[in-house]
């Protein structure tokens, strides 16, 4: 049965990115350290088209976590900078001319702006009418594949706090960010959430969380 699903990458005190978003820092200051286990594994690199990588328990979540989706959804945070109306906006996403998704990814935005066709398959769509919006419009156009719920930490935690995620793969990482944005806060709904797993290396915990129905 296909599944909404969400996997982020925490630090061991609660933040999902680092504090001070900007151009020079796309996950705050500090947050690209969340990330350097996912980085170091084969599944990684073969998805932004290189080779090499290490392979063990990290390889495998991360290549859980990339495999059988058919759609995407993220909030404009995880897009990009860019804040306000478009107006013509050159901006076109963190990840070059082929984006690593190869589908159709709807980003969360105030703002409407027109579908934007990338390389390699991905298009980004902008829903200015909400997560349920935007999560109908992924299920429909996954088909019989999941759809996956990405960042930012708001978006998460909308999500998590409406009851729509089926599978939360959580991966924790032994840092200290002491700022940035928690995925975790009153009312976000982690009462709703069963460990299923628990996996990991020296570097990184991978629980599985499921919705408890």
């Amino acid at each position: 049965m296909r599944e909404v699903r969400m996997q982020l990458t925490m630090s061991l005190d609660g933040y999902v990115a680092g504090p001070d978003q900007s151009l020079e820092h796309p996950l705050g200051v500090g947050g690209e350290r969340l990330h350097e286990w996912f980085v170091r594994t084969r599944a990684f690199r073969e998805a932004h088209g290189g080779t090499g990588g290490e392979t063990g328990p990290d390889d495998d979540a991360a290549r859980e976590s990339l495999e059988g989706i058919g759609a995407t959804v993220m909030g404009r945070n995880m897009f990009g900078p860019v804040r306000g109306p478009w107006d013509g906006s050159a901006w076109r996403g963190w990840w070059g001319d082929e984006p690593p998704f190869r589908g159709p990814v709807f980003v969360l935005t105030h703002h409407a702006r027109d579908p934007l066709p990338m390389a390699g398959g991905t298009t980004f769509h902008f829903v200015t009418d909400g997560i349920e919006a935007a999560l109908e419009r992924a299920r429909d156009a996954a088909g019989d594949r999941d759809v996956a719920i990405g960042g930012g930490a708001a978006t998460a935690r909308q999500y998590l706090r409406a009851g729509l995620v089926d599978r939360l793969d959580l991966h924790v990482v032994p840092l200290l960010l002491g700022r940035g944005e928690p995925l975790f806060t009153d009312g976000t709904g982690q009462e709703r959430l069963a460990v299923e797993r628990v996996a990991g290396s020296e570097v990184v915990t991978h629980y599985r969380y499921r919705r408890m129905r």
